[in-house]
């Protein structure tokens, strides 16, 4: 995917960590740190809410790839400890949570319609990430895993869980969870985790031929019909309570660490 760098960012400041380009009213953000599989880290999150802020009306569909191999393998777990190392009470992990929450209800809300590009491993975070989007290609190799319980953690990750349930069903999200067994993309288009699964080498047609009639539409009625989807999506899911995402996860990892000190 090669176009014109972005310009405009806020404060002009260089990107730590993403990638992003412009073309036309296409605006595609690439997760850029291939050699730690694009984890989710604190900068990333800053970046990501800076470009997702940054809402240029011309921009009418924002893409969400990753750079390398993978996706996205979900949060940074050293990061987590310094976290801890500074705070053992987890207000830092409070603070990231609080910004994981931002990022992924900004991808959501943002006016223009965003697709979720996926290949290679998408891992907790990272699967929150794509699910936030509203269209969700994949490559027909790509696997996703939920390994938060296993690690000892909630999946209280950017409000995942509901939306989760919302696309995939409870019964089945329930499964993916408590066991935490990877799944292939066919599995994903099944549970609605995906809306279509190509060979890798056609992700960017396949990202293309749902842009094209976006590109079509009025931007006044895509843009209430976006809103509407959204509220209606949100109204299904009855008792949200994934607000508590970032107190949930620190309260848990806090805990965690104070017993195996103790011990």
């Amino acid at each position: 995917m090669t176009a014109p760098p972005l310009s405009g960012l806020p404060d002009d400041r260089m990107l730590k960590t993403l990638r992003a380009h412009r073309q036309g009213p296409v605006l595609t953000v690439e997760l850029n740190v291939p050699e730690q599989g694009n984890a989710v880290t604190d900068a990333m999150l800053d970046d990501l809410l800076a470009v997702l802020d940054d809402q240029d009306p011309a921009v009418r569909v924002l893409v969400l790839a990753g750079a390398g191999q993978d996706f996205c393998l979900g949060g940074d777990r050293g990061e987590f400890a310094e976290h801890l190392t500074h705070d053992a009470t987890g207000g830092g992990i409070r603070v990231s949570g609080v910004k994981a929450r931002r990022v992924c209800d900004a991808l959501t809300s943002h006016p223009a319609v965003t697709i979720a590009r996926v290949q290679g491993k998408a891992i907790g975070a990272g699967l929150a990430l794509a699910l936030a989007c509203d269209l969700r290609v994949g490559a027909d190799t790509a696997t996703f895993r939920l390994p938060e319980l296993a690690l000892g953690l909630p999946t209280a990750w950017g409000g995942l869980l509901p939306r989760l349930i919302s696309e995939a069903g409870a019964a089945s999200v329930r499964e993916l969870i408590l066991t935490g067994r990877a799944f292939d993309a066919q599995e994903a288009l099944g549970l609605s985790i995906l809306q279509r699964v190509v060979p890798e080498e056609a992700l960017d047609d396949a990202v293309d031929a749902w842009a094209r009639p976006v590109l079509r539409r009025p931007a006044p009625a895509l843009r209430v019909t976006k809103t509407l989807l959204n509220s209606l999506t949100a109204s299904t899911r009855l008792a949200d309570a994934s607000v508590l995402d970032p107190e949930l996860m620190a309260a848990v990892v806090s805990e965690l660490h104070h017993t195996r000190t103790i011990r």
